[in-house]
């Protein structure tokens, strides 16, 4: 993120921050003016708790910054709009859930047994199809990416591991990671770097 993000004091949004708090404290320690936003957010200056669509800081900022955030974010369409409209620059960290397949699902399971077994009882779920049948509203990747390309020009893309996220273990991400490049799992996480296209400044500056 920070790689991506315009020179300090550059102002930065961040949504859907959580109970946690998100990045907003890591990029006000590295010298960023930072607004983190979400119902749930934690007090303090930083903070405010509201959705997207209750804000009313008119910008504009420099960035908005997401992790794990679009996907569950309905209607997506004119969230994204006004995002585009308060910031030049989207930093997503995002997952690409649909594009679990049979080996990965099966990899995943396994080494959650595994951890179970051994008393790191993992954050995630155990069972793959049961989490998918309880979550029937999250966004595709491929919704979340025609929703991006209509307003964005991708500036960064790369696909990541996840699921040590949700495993915890020691060993977790590097094996995640060192299967994915040896074709045995897909990758599931993605980081995005997209510039808000010449269309969609226009049209927000007509308004």
């Amino acid at each position: 993120m920070l790689s991506q993000l315009p020179p300090v004091p550059a102002r930065v949004l961040e949504i859907g921050c959580g109970r946690a708090g998100g990045v907003a404290p890591a990029l006000a320690s590295a010298g960023y003016d930072v607004l983190a936003i979400d119902p749930d957010a934690p007090s303090g200056a930083l903070y405010r708790q509201v959705t997207v669509e209750e804000l009313d800081d008119p910008g504009p900022f420099d960035a908005v910054v997401a992790g794990r955030v679009l996907h569950h974010v309905h209607p997506l369409g004119p969230v994204l709009d006004k995002l585009a409209r308060l910031a030049p620059l989207l930093l997503l960290d995002e997952f690409a859930w649909n594009h679990m397949d049979e080996p990965t699902v099966d990899w995943y399971e396994s080494q959650h047994r595994v951890l179970a077994a051994a008393g790191r009882e993992p954050k995630g779920p155990s069972n793959l199809a049961g989490w998918r049948a309880r979550h029937t509203d999250l966004h595709p990747y491929e919704t979340l990416r025609r929703e991006l390309d209509a307003r964005y020009e991708e500036r960064r893309f790369e696909w990541r591991p996840y699921f040590y996220r949700w495993l915890g273990g020691p060993a977790s991400e590097s094996l995640e990671q060192a299967l994915i490049a040896a074709g045995a799992i897909r990758p599931i996480g993605f980081r995005y770097a997209g510039v808000r296209t010449e269309t969609v400044r226009s049209s927000a500056d007509a308004r």
